[in-house]
């Protein structure tokens, strides 16, 4: 799994027919300080995350197991919020919905 931060949403029309209904986000990959690391990625969102929370989310073959259908084009998917990361017993960040 992997931290990111939520940056935007991608809206899209035309798409493979079990990928109907689901939300595409455009997540920042961030470090445990939650800074950016890396480029950006569209992911499926399962945990219906908003712009600007920091999420975990797995990329690869295991990103289509969150979703009804196992076999679909899908590299990423968000599959919870980050409600604060802490590291050392320091708190590094919270979710927007809890600042």
């Amino acid at each position: 799994m992997h931290l990111g931060r939520v940056i935007g949403n991608i809206t899209a029309t035309r798409k493979y027919s079990e990928l109907k209904g689901e939300k595409f986000m455009i997540i920042e990959p961030v470090d445990h300080s939650l800074q950016k690391k890396g480029v950006s990625v569209i992911a499926i969102d399962v945990a219906q995350a908003g712009e600007g929370d920091i999420v975990y989310f797995i990329e690869g073959r295991e990103s289509t197991f969150a979703l009804d259908f196992y076999y679909v084009p899908v590299d990423a998917t968000i599959v919870g919020i980050v409600d604060n990361v802490y590291k050392d017993k320091i708190l590094f960040g919270e979710s927007s919905d809890t600042m």
